[in-house]
């Protein structure tokens, strides 16, 4: 019998780290958003899997490598546990939008690959993102989805809230962990069992 439990999926750029119009390419380019580790340390001790999902294009378009975007990830996944967090995965999609990939948002192809891998339980889970395709891939894969104004959120918070009845929207991914921590699904008792 299964025992799949929820996942708190978790956009990088926009969410965990300051976005950039022309990319995080290096390290040395990648800052956390306020509250952002601390946030994810409250998720982990909750028992909660954290599931980063991030369409990085920038590697198909050349800007930058997949050994580069390895070693942000790396690094990101160090910087959070030394602040007591933990990243279950990290999944990247480096394709073009023009690549019709299945696995960028607002496809669920990583929300899925996830799923399978962890067995996770996806109509409890959440995806927390700056844009509509992570709404949307969220929908597609039947989890819930938390829209954040930090990032690109703040300007599509208004055309989403009309297209999409009831997606909440907070300021950042702290509010969205309360939202997540709040939820009677969730928590220790729900994510753990």
């Amino acid at each position: 019998m299964s025992r799949a439990r929820p996942a708190a999926f978790l956009d990088r750029d926009g969410v965990l780290n300051v976005n950039l119009d022309a990319h995080v390419r290096r390290w040395d380019e990648f800052a956390f958003l306020p509250g952002a580790i601390e946030a994810v340390r409250r998720l982990h001790e909750a028992g909660w899997p954290i599931v980063v999902v991030t369409n990085q294009a920038a590697i198909g378009r050349g800007y930058t490598t997949a050994a580069e975007v390895a070693d942000i990830h790396a690094r990101m996944c160090a910087a959070i546990a030394s602040g007591g967090g933990q990243i279950a995965r990290v999944l990247h999609c480096p394709h073009r939008p023009d690549e019709a990939c299945e696995c960028r948002k607002p496809r669920p192809g990583m929300l899925l690959r996830a799923a399978g891998d962890l067995d996770l339980d996806l109509a409890r889970s959440y995806v927390v993102g700056d844009h509509l395709t992570d709404v949307e891939a969220a929908i597609a894969a039947g989890c819930r989805p938390i829209l954040v104004r930090s990032g690109r959120g703040a300007a599509i918070a208004a055309d989403a809230v009309a297209r999409f009845e009831g997606l909440p929207v907070v300021d950042d991914v702290v509010e969205a962990v309360d939202l997540i921590l709040r939820d009677e699904v969730g928590g220790a008792t729900g994510a753990g069992a």
